[in-house]
């Protein structure tokens, strides 16, 4: 895993995080990963800081999860609310979960009219390929060469940034992400079209057809690609001549995040068959889900039943709504796009000074950060970028690193980020910088 601890290295901890770590490895096993080559144990949080048990602070420049900051009072007060007077399912008739689909449909285009709802990202992009596979009868998936899109059986399948020992589904066929520091191509659109045009051939070729084209906008895992708006628009063409349905995985860039638009895939002038939603939803409390063409649904809906017994509770509802309403009333679209202008801007000022810096990109409040060897041959250079990581970690700024060779520094705060925040960070970057040789 890109930033994990290694359990080997345990004998360089305090007495205290090394007790805890043994703990973990004996209850929980094996398979959980912490981040950091010494790790963070974090007691509390308010909006963009934590804090340790010891209490010293840290600026959370990569948590997601809390989209409008940890801890928001409007949004505990909603969920406290709820909770006391009721949590159920959705086979009983209530008009809260009817208020907030019409809100949340609100911020989509007409032609994508249901919403379904999931606990976790990892289940709305399941029911996305379940729906798409029903809806076009064929049985392929194409996804982007480290695209991550769940941990589920079916969505840990098309997942390639789980390494090399998970395994993809037979029925799986992946794409080199837009990298638009190394491609050498006028048309980036077109680049990636041809590439998955071939994917489809082969798909066919098999007998397994294409079900569904699946893409994060931002291409996030694979090293957070958003230079070229637009790009989608004739990919999308091929994927639907060929049968096959859009999905746009909004768990990570959607959410006003990028700052010019709502969602990430609206900054291509595209609508998609099927959107998922996840993470920052409920700002920390689990709801995800699926915004969905009819006609998509149409079939599926008809011949078998959908429930899930938390996805959409009446408390799961009443943290995305408050979410939704903190995005809209506190303008963090606009936040967005302002700090992350600015964010972008002294980031590639630092790059301007420092050659093993070979780019920056992103949009809004999703920055990416490739560390090179050599700006030349552009060759990564990911034990730099993990060592940034954990300096940043002495520093007390969280990040990680993401991309097929981890070098990729992922930048991604709750939307409540602000100018103090990213001068607090560029200063602390600038001295990791320095004292990394």
């Amino acid at each position: 895993m890109n930033n994990g601890f290694d359990p080997a290295s345990i004998d360089v901890l305090d007495s205290r995080a090394r007790e805890i770590v043994e703990c973990r490895t004996r209850l929980l096993g094996p398979a959980y990963r912490l981040f950091y080559a010494n790790p963070v144990e974090i007691t509390r949080a308010r909006d963009v800081l934590l804090y340790d048990s010891a209490g010293n602070e840290y600026l959370d420049a990569y948590n997601n999860v809390v989209s409008v900051g940890h801890c928001h009072p409007y949004v505990n007060a909603a969920i406290k609310r709820q909770m006391d007077q009721l949590c159920t399912h959705t086979r009983y008739m209530q008009l809260n979960i009817l208020e907030f689909a019409e809100q949340l449909l609100g911020t989509f285009e007409d032609e994508l009219g249901h919403v379904m709802f999931t606990c976790t990202g990892s289940e709305a992009n399941d029911l996305a390929l379940r729906m798409a596979k029903y809806h076009t009868g064929n049985e392929g998936i194409i996804v982007t060469r480290e695209a991550y899109h769940g941990n589920s059986e079916l969505t840990s399948g098309f997942s390639p940034s789980m390494g090399e020992n998970s395994r993809l589904g037979m029925w799986v066929r992946r794409v080199p992400a837009p990298d638009t520091y190394r491609a050498e191509t006028s048309n980036m659109g077109e680049w990636l079209t041809e590439h998955v045009a071939a994917q489809i051939k082969q798909l066919h070729r098999h007998g397994q057809g294409l079900a569904a084209f699946v893409v994060d906008s931002l291409f996030t895992s694979d090293g957070i690609f958003a230079h070229e708006p637009g790009i989608l628009g004739p990919v999308l063409k091929v994927v639907r001549e060929a049968g096959g349905v859009f999905v746009a995985d909004e768990v990570q860039c959607g959410f006003a995040r990028t700052g010019s638009h709502m969602w990430g895939y609206q900054r291509h002038g595209v609508v998609p068959d099927i959107v998922s939603l996840g993470k920052p939803m409920g700002n920390g409390y689990p709801v995800a889900g699926i915004v969905v063409r009819p006609k998509v649904a149409e079939a599926f809906g008809h011949d078998m039943r959908y429930f899930n017994t938390f996805g959409g509770n009446t408390v799961a509802i009443a943290a995305a709504k408050a979410t939704l309403d903190v995005i809209k009333q506190e303008r963090l679209k606009e936040n967005c796009a302002r700090v992350g202008e600015l964010f972008r801007g002294g980031l590639q000022d630092l790059a301007g000074k420092d050659e093993r810096i070979g780019d920056v990109r992103g949009a809004g409040l999703y920055l990416g950060v490739e560390l090179v060897r050599n700006p030349r041959s552009r060759e990564p250079d990911s034990a730099r970028a993990l060592a940034l990581v954990n300096e940043l970690r002495k520093r007390r700024v969280l990040i990680s690193a993401t991309g097929f060779n981890a070098n990729v520094l992922k930048i991604r705060p709750p939307l409540t980020f602000n100018t103090s925040h990213v001068d607090r960070f560029l200063t602390e970057f600038d001295g990791a910088l320095r004292s990394i040789p």
